[in-house]
């Protein structure tokens, strides 16, 4: 049954605005509401939303708005100062998780390739979901938020170095041209992206600031270009919107832009959500619950453990560990997009992708509640954890 788009966003958002009114009353995550809607009205539940390929497409703009928001709120000393306190912390962790997922992919009887990239799905958090639940105050102005920031933006680096290699897997042996073009572009985008500002966007906001329409074009603008530009030179559109972002950090315009682009970043991340449960075939289940439910089971347990034991490791308070370790302790949007790669690649089975798929959904779920339910969140359902 195809819609017009209007009517796509009619049933997302009308369906969005019952169900979220639902979970309010019942004392749930809107997260968890969101996910629930797109798999009962998909095409794997009642049918009404066939074209889940074109709302996912729309909402990976959710994404790129939330990464441009995170760097208009560090400064660069700032994310050089944290990266160099979490790179090893990342790196070690992200190389466990991907052993455990290697074997509970080994256990079940999956190829070695297949258990290479469950493994590699494993290693990640979800930006949007730690990044969401987090305060605001906490992100912006806490060294809780900073060091969150920079294990996701290294995670981020390596999810995308992955999905590199899993496309030049698929055509044809090119991977070390790509992977040097990749590095060569990074430096040349940041270069440019200052200068740009600048030159150019410094003085136009200077002069104009005063029209707000014309601010909040200029900034969609300059995030969705140097996006699209970081897309070109072989990154990906998220490093560049946030390489847009913390391009402007240090003008004094930039709070203004973060106020106004949340409630358009929000538009678009109802939409993300929606289309991940809208995506899962609901069919696959019996094949793939048990081994999902155990590869999530220990990623919920094992996350929390490991970050907490190497923050104490590094000297940081024994909360604040529990606290990241917490909002830390799912898989990834990017475990969702290696899962959709691999499997176009003809790297792994229709099985496979939906087991890296079915464990990082129950994660994000879980996590939500425990973070919800536990943790100072923008939506919480006790009054004395709500924090925005």
């Amino acid at each position: 049954m195809d819609h017009h788009l209007i009517q796509l966003f009619f049933l997302i958002f009308t369906g969005a605005a019952v169900v979220a009114s639902l979970a309010l009353f019942g004392r749930q995550p809107l997260l968890v509401a969101y996910i629930l809607l797109g798999a009962a009205i998909g095409p794997h539940g009642v049918g009404w939303v066939t074209d889940v390929q074109l709302i996912g497409e729309i909402a990976s703009i959710g994404i790129i708005f939330l990464l441009f928001l995170l760097g208009l709120d560090m400064q660069p000393q700032a994310l050089l100062r944290v990266l160099r306190q979490v790179t090893h912390i990342t790196l070690i962790s992200s190389l466990l998780f991907a052993l455990v997922g290697y074997g509970v992919g080994y256990l079940f009887g999956f190829s070695s390739t297949e258990n290479l990239i469950i493994g590699t799905s494993m290693m990640f958090s979800s930006t949007i979901i730690g990044i969401k639940l987090l305060p605001t105050t906490v992100l912006h102005h806490r060294h809780a938020g900073e060091l969150m920031v920079g294990m996701l933006l290294m995670q981020d680096f390596l999810a995308i170095f992955v999905l590199l290699m899993l496309i030049s897997a698929a055509s044809g042996g090119d991977s070390s041209m790509r992977f040097v073009v990749s590095l060569v572009s990074l430096p040349l985008l940041i270069a440019a992206a200052v200068l740009a500002v600048r030159y150019i966007l410094q003085p136009l906001f200077a002069r104009f600031d005063r029209i707000g329409e014309y601010v909040f074009l200029l900034a969609i603008g300059w995030c969705l270009g140097v996006a699209e530009l970081a897309e070109y030179g072989g990154l990906s559109r998220e490093i560049g919107a946030f390489i847009a972002g913390i391009s402007i950090a240090t003008s004094p315009i930039a709070p203004y832009i973060a106020l106004n682009l949340k409630p358009l970043r929000d538009f678009f991340l109802i939409l993300f959500f929606f289309s991940l449960g809208g995506g899962f075939d609901l069919t696959l289940i019996p094949q793939i619950a048990l081994p999902a439910c155990l590869l999530a089971l220990i990623m919920l347990t094992l996350k929390p453990v490991v970050y907490h034991r190497m923050l104490r490791k590094q000297s940081e308070k024994d909360a604040l560990a529990w606290d990241i370790g917490f909002r830390l302790g799912q898989n990834s949007e990017f475990s969702l997009l290696i899962a959709y790669v691999a499997f176009n690649t003809s790297l792994i089975s229709n099985s496979a992708s939906h087991l890296i798929q079915a464990a990082a959904i129950i994660t994000f779920l879980v996590s939500s509640y425990i973070v919800v339910f536990n943790l100072a969140n923008p939506i919480a359902i006790k009054d004395k954890l709500r924090r925005d």
